[in-house]
């Protein structure tokens, strides 16, 4: 093996991971002290002198003269007299000699393991190096280029060939890659496992939505707007709370722009996720209001030791502050950090709907409670709500929220 290939191809590896030289000769020289021990049991007295940027490598052994009849001729560190005076021939008894090892004396078999303890420690290094730069790294925004689509998780290749995870679960259901194709994420988590670093992005961190805005929008970026809370049902709603550090600007129309002309790409990079932007207030009152727009609230009493409010709307308001799926009222509810019940206002009963108490023949009293409990006190109200939404708010089993809402749904048909 030619050390100068090697050295050479190091160095240049070393180079572009920005390795500084110090660190660079100092792993080359211990690969190489490890071949001299491997050989001669120690590397006290050798010196080994490396140039990366010529490739040059140099290895001397320093050793002790003694006489030829000493009992010290089969130290390591000593040399005969004789022997010494081969290389020059008015050496002395208690002198010492250096004289050059060449690589070709180790033999191929040390020299090769040589070569791959080298080519162990540059990957080492790589993986060292990849996991040092994501990991203070986590939350800021990436584009990569789509490697290779699995069945669980797209590989993305960075800037400098790392590859980078974007799993199934982090990514927005609409999402579709095709080998080559540049996406944006954010990074999500940096983990190293059994020594090999795991950089995963995603798609479906309100962080990513975030980042989006502060790219998209001027003022977010100048430090003018701050975004101040972000939730979101990937792909399909999200609301996003800002607030302007001047006066003379309106958070929410900078952000969505004459006639969205700002926020639409960020739609489009969403897979035409539906974004609510709302001016951010420490008035829980008004910021709960503002939460479930587009609907309008006539009253609220909130709950802060229990973190929940109560709110009442007109009748034709209701299924507005649900939303579809219960959608709005979710992120309403994650948005100002309470939970959300939804009344009717009494008075404002619609004739079309029909109270839940009219089917107490049908449904038992403590089931109509449970609804009662989160707001919904007629059936229209409760077959806004799907039944995962039901049974994530209620104390009802699966099979009992389907039964109910059969029972509802046949009232209308």
């Amino acid at each position: 093996m030619d050390s100068g290939i090697l050295i050479e191809s190091f160095a240049e590896f070393a180079s572009s991971k920005n390795i500084d030289r110090p660190t660079m000769i100092s792993v080359l020289e211990e690969v190489f002290r490890t071949m001299i021990r491997k050989k001669y049991g120690t590397d006290d007295n050798f010196d080994v002198i490396i140039n990366p940027e010529s490739g040059d490598l140099e290895m001397w052994r320093t050793r002790e003269i003694v006489d030829d009849n000493s009992e010290d001729i089969w130290d390591y560190n000593k040399i005969p007299l004789a022997e010494a005076r081969k290389i020059q021939n008015d050496f002395e008894v208690g002198e010492e000699v250096a004289e050059e090892v060449k690589l070709v004396e180790f033999g191929r078999r040390l020299v090769q393991t040589a070569r791959q303890t080298l080519i162990q420690k540059i990957k080492d290094m790589e993986k060292e190096i990849m996991y040092e730069k994501y990991k203070d790294q986590v939350g800021e925004m990436i584009t990569g280029e789509v490697y290779q689509t699995l069945r669980h998780e797209v590989i993305i290749m960075d800037s400098e060939g790392n590859e980078l995870s974007l799993p199934r679960t982090e990514q927005i259901s609409k999402d579709r890659f095709r080998k080559g194709e540049s996406v944006k994420s954010v990074i999500h988590k940096v983990e190293m496992n059994n020594g090999t670093p795991r950089i995963t992005l995603s798609r479906t961190s309100p962080v990513f939505l975030e980042r989006l805005f502060e790219v998209e929008i001027p003022e977010i970026y100048d430090g003018i707007i701050s975004v101040r809370r972000v939730v979101r049902e990937p792909g399909e709603r999200a609301k996003v709370a800002v607030e302007s550090y001047d006066d003379r600007i309106d958070p929410v129309g900078a952000c969505v722009g004459m006639k969205g002309s700002r926020i639409h790409s960020i739609v489009r990079e969403l897979g035409n996720e539906n974004i609510d932007v709302i001016n951010y207030t420490e008035n829980l009152e008004l910021l709960i209001s503002r939460a479930l727009s587009p609907a309008k609230v006539s009253s609220m009493q909130i709950d802060r030791e229990a973190k929940r409010v109560s709110v009442f709307l007109k009748p034709d308001q209701v299924s507005l502050a649900i939303g579809k799926g219960g959608q709005n009222i979710k992120l309403a509810g994650r948005l100002v950090g309470m939970e959300i019940d939804v009344f009717r206002d009494i008075e404002e009963q619609n004739d079309e709907d029909v109270d839940l108490s009219e089917f107490s023949d049908e449904i038992d009293a403590w089931m109509i409670s449970e609804l009662h409990k989160i707001g919904l006190d007629t059936a229209k109200s409760v077959l806004a709500l799907n039944k995962e939404e039901l049974v994530r708010r209620t104390d009802l089993e699966e099979n009992t929220v389907e039964d109910i809402l059969d029972i509802l749904r046949k009232e209308f048909e």
